[in-house]
């Protein structure tokens, strides 16, 4: 048995002045061993002979020396030293592996860059020839069906045609409604292959022939319907209303509405007439209510007078070295390209072809402006307005303009800016700002022609060689029968916005200035707008034509976009803007809109090719695409657009099989770079959200980053298990499966050409 004996000895010990230090001892005796005594010390103390402790020396209280402080501080310092030592040299050595492998992982790009990027230029080669091929073959086919075809139209590429479907049609003494808007309906196709042909047009001689075509046949159609509404009024009489005693009359048409009253019996209490089919009204000043005159509401559903807007203020007006003067540029329209052999004409040559078109054009704007704006010249007050503008034409600032090219798709000046008299501002439109939407509203009083009597079977009437005149209106003073002079108050119109035109903000009216042949927003007052019965209500100063406008970029900047595959030459293509959202699905080179918006159900389920989507969306007020001239307007990016164009073309080529989305991060990597999101598309499958990769995309390389989208910083640090890449798609590959590349060397050249169309004119990268 074993058996512990426990000694407690309390020894005194002097040490640091006398002071007393205990230590305590056990004695442990075992059963075969000799007691033994184990020392536990109680105070920390410096070793002795005895194997006791002795505390250091401090000063009273308990305190630490200066020495003993400074001691401490020196070991301290020397530990921390060694610390930063250590890991300096740690990060050294990080360093150094890390600028290896990027010496390694650039060694690698360079020796593969050549084969990358041939391989690139070789599937780009390839998908533009093709593309260029079947265009090519495309067109002729039109061309011949349209030969085959024989209704009748004429061929717009032959000029002689053109003129003399002009001439016969200006012969032609039909002035009946009924026809006159069948007419004019055939007319209007004819208007619309001409300004294709307007557009694509490289050769200035090209241009200006089809461009005369254009403003000749606009001006013949308006007036057809301007001899129409005359010989409406002149039988007004025979189409009375048996309530009213007046004549009402609404004629619709495919692309035109008319409405027309004649004031018959001059009732004093008559306010106004809404023509409820249409959704048109219209209210009259007490002093209108008994004169002989006739009001006329036409609703194109096409634009010619913005069209002139742009001729009209083609020139650039800029001031010079010298003060007060104007120097006067001409400006050639942006998607027109010279000829190498007519860059090489000398200045005197260019100066005559230049002075030469400027007169045309300003011939061919007066001709249809003295049909657009007869009334104008007719009224005292708008007269009086031209004289003083030819007086003050030295001290006003001219409006100027840009040429616009969408995706030379569209072509318009860029810029209306506002024009400013020496007596006040003018509220002149600028077009790039807002959009006329749902066409042009003619708003005209006029006088009521001689009606016809009949006496005896014979019927007698008055014949006027003035044609159907303007109504001058308003006045400075009005005299009633009591001969009361008053102040002509402005004249009231509503309407019901068009069923397919779709109004994301309150609209905006403009009305028509013929003088200056420019869109304005002043003179209207007492704007109401009913958003539930889609109605809008104001007062004009006077009867003039105007449009009802909407802000151009209002669904810019976008907050989202993503392109995701749907199977072998399909995707779609979802754009989420600040007011919509609108998804895009394409299937070769056919696309189909979808969107929950109320007024597109025209255009949804239906397809067609890009470009004629791109128009019929902008024509129904769904703006996604974007110009040169955009970032006036909207905040981007500012990218590189030889690198964001390049980036477009790959990412159509890897539509089929891969998912892109935007990345936030794309605000924070430079004018020079890129980052978007991207993975391979496994199925219809809703994938996971971390199965998403960053991808750095330059002009040089692109990379693979390491960071995350929810990542709280950013970094352009590559991950390290990828190797860098001179093209963007051979840096997919690496993440993608064999059947995903595979997909991608099967695409479609008019898939991938429609892909890029869509990513080229909306410019996601830029604008998101």
């Amino acid at each position: 048995m074993e058996t512990r004996l426990l000694f407690l000895c309390v020894l005194p010990f002097c040490a640091g002045g006398g002071q007393l230090r205990r230590k305590s001892f056990r004695c442990v005796a075992n059963k075969n061993t000799t007691p033994r005594m184990r020392m536990s010390p109680c105070f920390y103390g410096y070793p002795d002979s005895f194997g006791f402790g002795m505390a250091p020396k401090q000063s009273k209280g308990g305190k630490k020396t200066k020495k003993q402080k400074e001691e401490e501080k020196r070991l301290q310092e020397e530990e921390e030293a060694q610390l930063e030592a250590e890991r300096e040299e740690q990060e050294r050595l990080e360093r150094e592996k890390k600028d290896q492998e990027l010496e390694r992982l650039e060694l690698r790009d360079r020796e593969y860059r050549e084969l990358e990027l041939n391989e690139l230029h070789h599937l780009l080669e390839q998908n533009h020839s093709a593309v260029t091929k079947w265009r090519a073959d495309a067109a002729e086919k039109a061309k011949w069906e349209r030969y085959m075809c024989c209704d009748g139209a004429p061929d717009p590429e032959v000029q002689q045609d053109v003129n003399t479907y002009l001439s016969l049609w200006r012969e032609d003494p039909e002035v009946n409604i009924t026809p006159v808007l069948k007419q004019c309906n055939v007319a209007l196709q004819l208007l619309e292959e001409l300004e294709v042909l307007l557009r694509d047009a490289t050769d200035p001689k090209e241009a200006q022939k089809y461009q005369e075509a254009v403003i000749s046949l606009q001006e013949l159609i308006h007036s057809k319907l301007h001899l129409s509404t005359e010989e409406i009024f002149k039988r007004a009489n025979e189409n009375t209303d048996t309530e009213t005693g007046n004549m009402q009359t609404v004629v619709k048409g495919d692309n035109t509405t008319l409405c027309v009253w004649a004031n018959l019996k001059r009732n004093q209490r008559f306010k106004g007439l809404n023509f409820e089919e249409v959704g048109l009204g219209f209210e009259l000043p007490k002093q209108l209510t008994m004169s002989d005159i006739a009001v006329r509401i036409l609703h194109t559903h096409y634009d010619h007078l913005s069209s002139l807007a742009w001729m009209a203020h083609r020139k650039i007006h800029t001031p010079s070295h010298s003060p007060g003067s104007l120097v006067v540029v001409d400006e050639a329209p942006a998607d027109t390209d010279l000829p190498e052999q007519e860059e090489t004409k000398d200045e005197e040559e260019v100066k005559d072809d230049n002075e030469t078109q400027q007169q045309t054009a300003d011939e061919e704007v007066q001709s249809i402006q003295e049909l657009e704006g007869s009334k104008s010249e007719d009224s005292p007050e708008s007269s009086k307005s031209s004289r003083e503008s030819a007086e003050g034409s030295g001290s006003q600032i001219q409006t100027q303009m840009e040429a616009l090219c969408v995706e030379g798709e569209f072509s318009s000046p860029s810029e209306l800016l506002t024009m400013m008299d020496s007596s006040e501002p003018v509220q002149a439109v600028d077009l790039m700002e807002y959009t006329p939407l749902g066409g042009v509203f003619y708003y005209d009083v006029f006088r009521l022609p001689p009606q016809a009597h009949r006496v005896n079977g014979w019927e007698i009437r008055q014949k006027l060689h003035t044609g159907l005149q303007v109504f001058p209106y308003p006045t400075e003073t009005f005299n009633l029968d009591d001969n009361e002079a008053l102040t002509c108050p402005p004249v009231g119109m509503s309407v019901k916005l068009p069923d397919r035109i779709v109004f994301l903000e309150t609209p905006q009216v403009a009305r028509w200035d013929a003088a200056d042949k420019q869109w304005r927003m002043d003179g209207i007052s007492d704007v109401s707008y009913e958003e539930e019965e889609a109605k809008i209500s104001f007062k004009m100063d006077s009867f003039q034509a105007f449009v009802l406008m909407q802000e151009t970029y209002a669904n810019l900047p976008f907050l989202s976009w993503e392109l995701s595959p749907l199977g072998q030459d399909a995707a779609t293509f979802t754009v989420n803007g600040p007011l919509i959202e609108i998804s895009i699905t394409i299937q070769g080179d056919q696309c189909i809109l979808k969107s929950e918006v109320k007024g597109l159900s025209h255009l949804q389920g239906k397809w067609m090719s890009s470009p004629d989507l791109q128009r019929a969306m902008l024509n129904a007020g769904i703006n996604i695409f974007v110009n040169e001239h955009t970032d006036k307007y909207v905040s981007s990016f500012g990218k590189d657009p030889l690198t964001e164009h390049a980036a477009y073309e790959q990412m159509a080529f890897f539509a089929s099989a891969c998912a892109f989305s935007r990345s936030k991060w794309n605000a924070k990597c430079g004018a020079a770079h890129l980052v978007m999101q991207a993975r391979e598309h496994r199925g219809p499958a809703t994938q996971p959200m971390d199965s998403w990769c960053l991808y750095l995309v330059g002009a040089q390389r692109s990379q693979k980053l390491e960071i995350k989208e929810r990542s709280k910083t950013f970094s352009s640090n590559h991950d390290p298990s990828r190797d860098f890449h001179s093209t963007f798609i051979h840096m997919l590959q690496d993440d993608m499966s064999t059947d995903g590349i595979a997909r991608t060397r099967e695409s479609s050249y008019l898939f991938v050409d429609t892909v890029q169309s869509l990513l080229r004119a909306t410019r996601p990268l830029m604008y998101s």
